[in-house]
């Protein structure tokens, strides 16, 4: 049983990372999912990293699901345009919308004070985690509100309950996940005539592509990155936040959680699933009661 069969999803953002995993879960649940982004195989965006769209479209067939990779620059209000009529041309419908496009990992200056930060690198970190989810919105939830039940999951780091006290890392990456927390709030209260649900998500320390790039590791010898970091061992795949997206879309009753922020590792203990080895990695809990707390890392009963 596939409890997503006959939905349509469009993953704005799933060339790699969290986006990927999420695309592949969903049509693992039996989604139809559009997967966009800049880069192909014949064409780079600014990361210039070797993850296309057409590569994650063949992970998702080989999970069992329809996947349909289009290019798209989600900053061109024109090429976001062009991709909802195709989809409704196509499908007639939308069902699910994860906004998780992102891209700025290579513009971040950790802890620079806005007054030494790169003004041109943090207003284009700005404009690619903000303005890319509005302007995707704008077209897209014209056609998912023909349908009650649409979802919209707006992905951000952190949840509101852990960001809300905190400062993260400069002036514009906190502003940059602030605003999607913000989004969600504001695109429920949107919906709800159309019933529909809009809710942001977080994945945990999430071991993407770059990440795995950043500690010389790969998915098979992942732990071994402990040895730098011992907190590392809290880290989940992306699939994990995958996983929370296709609970969340399958639940008739996930309006309870519009408007709310959730992280993967809540959103496991509330659907019972899993990441791939069969743990429940609850990394906020974890870097609030261990790492903040300054005790020595130590994942037993957050895993």
């Amino acid at each position: 049983m596939k409890p997503l069969q006959g939905k349509v999803a469009l993953v704005a953002g799933a060339t790699r990372g969290a986006g990927r995993g999420i695309a592949i879960e969903l049509g693992a649940a039996g989604a139809t999912v559009y997967c966009t982004g800049r880069t192909t195989r014949t064409q780079r965006s600014e990361y210039n990293r070797p993850e296309t769209i057409e590569e994650t479209a063949e992970l998702v067939q080989a999970a069992g699901g329809t996947a349909i990779p289009v290019q798209v620059d989600h900053l061109v209000p024109e090429q976001v345009k062009a991709l909802v009529a195709r989809i409704e041309q196509e499908q007639g419908r939308l069902d699910i919308l994860v906004n998780d496009i992102w891209g700025a990992e290579y513009l971040a200056q950790w802890n620079i004070p806005v007054w030494e930060h790169s003004l041109e690198k943090g207003f284009r970190m700005l404009r690619l985690a903000i303005d890319t989810h509005i302007i995707t919105s704008h077209f897209a939830l014209p056609l998912l509100i023909q349908n009650r039940n649409g979802l919209v999951v707006e992905v951000t780091d952190g949840t509101l309950a852990y960001n809300q006290d905190k400062y993260r890392l400069s002036l514009f990456y906190d502003l940059a996940k602030m605003s999607v927390l913000r989004m969600a709030k504001s695109l429920a209260h949107e919906l709800l005539p159309y019933h529909g649900t809009a809710l942001a998500l977080t994945p945990g320390w999430m071991r993407s592509e770059i990440m795995l790039e950043h500690f010389g590791i790969t998915e098979e010898n992942w732990r071994d990155a402990a040895e730098k970091d011992p907190h590392f061992l809290i880290s989940e795949t992306p699939r994990y936040i995958g996983r929370a997206v296709a609970a969340l879309a399958a639940d008739t009753n996930n309006a309870r959680w519009s408007g709310q922020s959730l992280s993967s590792g809540e959103v496991a203990k509330l659907y019972g699933f899993t990441d791939l080895d069969g743990s429940q990695p609850d990394c906020f809990r974890y870097l609030v009661e261990v790492v903040e707390a300054g005790k020595p890392a130590d994942v037993t009963g957050y895993r």
